[in-house]
């Protein structure tokens, strides 16, 4: 019987056989992302009175300076919701704010849409691409008819909790040299389907958690395209964004090369819908994938000189964990296959199921840290993902890791990003000729 060989499987193993057969969780995983961020946590957590009173001064300042915030909301055919965007910065707690939509092409509803939205005082610049130009021509075309302090930057198909727009912008408020603040992203519609509640329960673990415990070791080297607040005048310092898909991570790490800090609000929270199919999951994760090799291996792996005039450790360490868990450790998965199945094939099974229940135990305990540290912000739904934690481990550990081999290999071997439709193709080869 199965059973009975596995329980004598584990019986007989010793504590230095749990460290060889389960080196992955052990060494990697469960060391990284449930030992190191509860101690994180834990510390933030202890600090967090003193963090309020710190926040209530800011908000003070804030709101007696008003500075004008201007929303800028890229996209193509993103009609349907537009309405939502829109709603939801006329309920927002922080009021000085202009909303800049860019069409980047559409062909839907999306410029009937706009431009009423716009006779109603809704919108208040609205402005077409036509021909596409790509999200990077799109955004920087919004940025010239910003007129606010800051640029809050939006995917147009997501919306703002009502106080979103001042957490965002709080952290600009508490040190002088940050330089650009991620908002937390949430999926707007968890209950769509079972692919939307492994994304759901992903984003709480990743984003929510992941880029707090980053941002509080000084090492985050992202701010979501979807929700992201930055200084107008260090935009155009840097000349906006470049064209590539990733194009966050890259202006983010630009911004670290200018010596500022890269900063993650957990409570500032925007809903973004997520691909409802694990198709569209796989084509979204295999652009997303592709731009860690494109930025932080060739664009950007100037930040590994040492002899580099401006070099800095962060820059460094920040984006040498990005390739080393993103890329290193994702080989290190199909190593340790081969190392089972090449040698001690007969246990495979046995492997598979251990391996199944740790992973679900840490997947477990991520999710039980993230309901007590996000807890002023999780909605009904977001506490029923509780049931989806047992489907993580092969929707995270099998999944999404085929789909990053594959996303990593192809733009290793054929820079396959530059012939992504997401783009316009002669965007794409003017950014390939330029070496963007």
């Amino acid at each position: 019987m199965f059973l009975d060989g596995l329980l004598a499987f584990l019986g007989r193993l010793s504590p230095l056989d749990w460290l060889y057969y389960f080196w992955p969780f052990f060494v990697i995983d469960f060391a990284r992302y449930v030992f190191l961020d509860g101690i994180v946590l834990g510390r933030w957590a202890y600090h967090g009175p003193r963090e309020r009173r710190r926040r209530a001064a800011a908000r003070a300042t804030l709101f007696r300076e008003r500075p004008l915030v201007s929303v800028v909301a890229p996209g193509k055919n993103e009609g349907a919701y537009i309405g939502e965007l829109v709603d939801s910065l006329a309920r927002q707690t922080y009021r000085n704010v202009e909303l800049v939509v860019v069409d980047d092409g559409s062909d839907d509803e999306t410029p009937r849409i706009c431009r009423r939205l716009k006779r109603e005082g809704k919108i208040h610049q609205y402005v077409r691409n036509d021909p596409r130009g790509g999200k990077a021509s799109a955004a920087n075309t919004a940025l010239l008819y910003a007129k606010g302090e800051f640029v809050v930057h939006l995917d147009a198909d997501s919306n703002l909790r009502f106080d979103a727009i001042e957490r965002v912008i709080l952290p600009f408020y508490l040190e002088s040299d940050v330089g650009a603040v991620g908002g937390d992203l949430r999926a707007a519609n968890p209950e769509a389907g079972f692919a939307t509640r492994c994304q759901a329960l992903e984003y709480i673990k990743s984003i929510s958690i992941g880029r707090t415990v980053s941002s509080a070791l000084g090492l985050l080297h992202i701010v979501s395209g979807a929700f992201g607040a930055f200084r107008r005048d260090t935009l155009e310092r840097l000349g906006g964004w470049d064209v590539g898909p990733g194009l966050d991570g890259d202006l983010a790490m630009k911004l670290r090369k200018l010596g500022m800090k890269i900063v993650h609000e957990p409570n500032a929270i925007c809903f973004t819908h997520v691909p409802t199919t694990f198709r569209g999951i796989a084509r979204q994760r295999y652009r997303w994938d592709r731009s860690m090799v494109r930025f932080r291996m060739r664009k950007h792996r100037d930040v590994f000189w040492m002899d580099w005039a401006s070099f800095s450790w962060l820059n460094f360490i920040s984006s040498l964990e990005n390739v080393v868990f993103s890329f290193l450790l994702n080989l290190k998965w199909w190593v340790y296959v081969a190392q089972m199945v090449l040698f001690h094939a007969a246990l495979v099974p046995y492997l598979i199921v251990v391996n199944y229940v740790l992973y679900m135990l840490a997947n477990l305990i991520q999710y039980a840290v993230a309901s007590l540290a996000l807890r002023p912000g999780l909605r009904p739904a977001d506490r029923r993902l509780l049931l989806v934690v047992p489907l993580m481990p092969p929707y995270t550990g099998l999944f999404l890791r085929i789909v990053r081999t594959f996303a990593h290999g192809m733009e290793l071997l054929n820079k396959a990003s530059y012939r992504d439709r997401w783009n316009p193709w002669k965007v794409s080869r003017v950014a390939q000729e330029e070496g963007l």
